[in-house]
């Protein structure tokens, strides 16, 4: 592939709901341009972005692909990212290293939740978007309809460059409302086609629309609107970029991906009004931190950005970056800022899909990769060691579901540890844990779908199988009252026995653990109480009740007595260990559990059910907030025990709409009731 300037490059997240045919449009535009001979199909298991053995079984994206596209001496990076919600630390770096959003609509469902979730991102972190309405050749598709939705969904600003000619199994073509002309396709090849009367005066209706748009971008322009005079190409061009750029307006584009109906047209859009990575006005995904501030331009000095790893076992791992500064050829040495390490350059390339399409350079704006970063991971900045910069990394959404895994095969545990790192290299999205209470180990992310996959990658990829096991809540024990007892440990077996004999205090505590002594009259030698505490200290990792960790409790060791022969550290270790078990069960011990503080984002409408499924998960409901854009925020608390499933049933509640984080809090005592039930359990397993 040949070098493009800053200026030839365009840089556009694909972004919608899963199955909008997203990546059908990437291949009709790939076969539009000439980059491919055969027009590739989802449910042919053959397309350039959807490469990997897990996305051919699933027939969806899971993995963030680049597609870059030639088309008028351009170059358009398309980053074609997952629809599924699971998969939205995917889609959020892809936007972070596009210039604006390419949202597909599938004109057959309408607007979905992938959809308003996509454009709600877009609005908050304010990057320009194109609508692109596919499918429109599907069965039933009212345009008028859709139309109507999307004005009441996201209001006037979207605004209708194409429209079809005819719907459904009738659609034959689009009408290009900027130069009001009508194109109809004949194996996606455009052909002039004559408007009817009605078409022709729909057409200038909305070129009106687009022209007072355009007409509000600038004062000049504005001048000439009120005076009458016709726009030229350059002023809509100006125009036009400016709108998209201050959120004014979202181009709204239609056509058939699967049948290569206006891509050409949505081509030329992207061209014409996208801005390239050099433009001031463009948005910045990549947030300076420190070092010298760069302008994106090839004229400063290098810096680039890792937004996407692919680990491949035969290729090892791929970094793919932005270059946010100045150029990268063959024989550029970069430092990685965050590792404070020197990495070897060992090739360029352009990526599409997982072809390797070797580059001599690579200008700021555009994207490239390269094999082999020993010490560079997502989010890392690469730069000139002479004149550093470093950028911010991505802030991930916390986990709201784990499962605990165990390799099939004794022995895996190392394999399985040194898999599961390389796929989060892959995906930064998904954490791995091993609880130090329970030993578990357990990986996170956003929903069943994403961790499957990772298990899928672990036995595909690594040939490592595991068993998801059932959680293990990290449950405590602490006691109510305070208890007085004696521990005397007493052995005599011929010459030299063992005598140990404590008097303790146990009581509830505020702090952790506490051990104090009060003894008088060295009824306990002092050197006799580190023992007396290493046995409490000990002892105290499994309680009475069902042999969980014990906690906030003080224990006081405040008379006893000792052997001048038989008396050693071990006895007094052992007869504390005798004193902690009586005074326990003479404490009122009880259960703990971990609780957990929710935040719950959803539309009013689904609020009153999701307030009632809290209240069975023994949830209590702290309070509430609305946000600006009429989104309910719900706070509440409830245990761990009754969260597992709840990204879950909270997605099946409200049809994908809400999301929700976690964080621990504090423990409190189990009911009665339900820790009689936890305990009886415990019993049973420990038999």
């Amino acid at each position: 592939m040949k070098v493009y300037k800053t200026t030839q490059v365009r840089n556009l997240a694909l972004v919608g709901h899963s199955g909008s045919g997203k990546t059908n449009l990437t291949e009709a535009m790939l076969f539009q341009s000439g980059a491919t001979k055969k027009l590739g199909n989802v449910s042919d298991k053959n397309t350039v972005s959807d490469f990997s053995k897990e996305e051919k079984e699933r027939g969806t994206s899971i993995g963030t692909a680049i597609v870059p596209i030639e088309w008028r001496n351009y170059k358009v990076n398309i980053i074609d990212t997952p629809g599924f919600l699971d998969f939205v630390g995917e889609a959020h770096g892809a936007l972070r290293a596009s210039e604006a959003a390419l949202l597909v609509i599938d004109a057959t469902k309408g607007i979905e939740v992938g959809t308003e979730r996509a454009w709600r991102y877009t609005e908050e972190i304010g990057l320009p978007r194109i609508i692109f309405i596919n499918k429109i050749d599907g069965e039933n598709v009212n345009f008028r309809k859709l139309m109507e939705d999307l004005e009441e969904s996201f209001g006037k600003k979207v605004i209708p460059f194409s429209v079809p000619i005819g719907e459904g199994e009738n659609f034959v073509g689009v009408t290009d409302v900027i130069f009001q002309k009508g194109y109809k396709y004949v194996n996606s090849a455009p052909q002039e086609a004559e408007l009817n009367h009605d078409q022709v005066k729909a057409t200038e209706r909305m070129y009106e629309e687009i022209a007072e748009v355009v007409a509000g971008s600038d004062e000049v322009l504005m001048e000439k609107y009120f005076a009458g005079e016709k726009f030229t190409r350059e002023d809509l061009l100006r125009g036009v970029t400016t709108a998209l750029l201050e959120g004014d307006a979202v181009p709204l584009l239609v056509g058939s991906g699967e049948k290569g109906i206006g891509i050409d047209i949505l081509l030329n859009t992207i061209i014409n009004y996208m801005p390239s990575p050099s433009d001031e006005r463009a948005h910045q995904g990549f947030r300076f931190k420190e070092g010298e501030e760069r302008k994106v331009s090839a004229d400063e000095n290098f810096a680039a950005v890792v937004f996407k790893t692919i680990s491949d076992p035969f290729l090892g791992k791929i970094s793919i970056f932005k270059v946010l500064s100045g150029i990268i050829n063959k024989n550029t040495t970069l430092y990685n800022v965050n590792a404070d390490v020197t990495e070897k350059l060992t090739g360029l390339y352009v990526m599409r899909g997982k072809e390797q399409m070797e580059v001599d350079e690579i200008h700021a704006g555009d994207i490239g990769a390269t094999a082999k970063l020993l010490n560079t991971i997502t989010g890392d900045t690469l730069c000139d060691k002479e004149h550093k910069v470093l950028y911010k990394k991505i802030k991930q959404a916390s986990p709201v579901l784990y499962y605990a895994i165990e390799p099939k095969t004794k022995g895996d545990e190392e394999k399985l540890s040194q898999s599961l790192k390389k796929i989060k290299d892959e995906d930064p999205s998904f954490v791995i844990e091993r609880n130090a209470e329970t030993k578990q180990l357990t990986i996170g992310g956003q929903g069943s779908v994403q961790l499957d996959v990772i298990l899928e990658k672990l036995k595909n990829m690594y040939g490592v199988e595991v068993n998801i096991v059932p959680f293990i809540i990290p449950y405590r024990e602490t006691i109510r009252k305070t208890s007085q007892v004696q521990g005397k440990h007493k052995k005599q077996s011929g010459g030299a026995g063992q005598y140990g004999d404590v008097w303790m205090r146990f009581e509830p505590s505020d702090k952790e653990f506490e051990f104090d002594e009060e003894v008088f009259g060295g009824s306990v030698p002092k050197n006799y109480f580190p023992a007396v505490e290493k046995g409490i200290v000990e002892s105290k990792e499994k309680g009475v009740l069902a042999g969980y960790p014990v906690t906030n409790f003080k224990a006081v060791l405040y008379d006893g007595s000792y052997h001048d022969v038989d008396s050693n550290e071990m006895s007094f270790k052992i007869a504390a260990s005798l004193a902690f078990k009586k005074g326990m069960q003479e404490a009122d011990p009880v259960l703990l559990e971990p609780i957990m503080k929710v935040e719950v984002l959803i539309p009013e409408a689904y609020l009153g059910d999701v307030m009632g499924d809290m209240n069975k998960r023994r949830g209590r409901i702290l309070g509430m907030d609305q946000k600006s854009d009429g989104t309910q925020v719900l706070i509440a608390e409830a245990p761990q025990a009754e969260l597992f499933s709840y990204s879950i049933d909270l997605r099946s509640m409200t049809q994908g709409r809400g999301t929700f984080n976690m964080e621990y809090v504090r423990y409190e005592e189990v009911p009665a009731n339900i820790a009689e039930e936890i305990i009886s359990k415990r019993a049973e397993e420990n038999k």
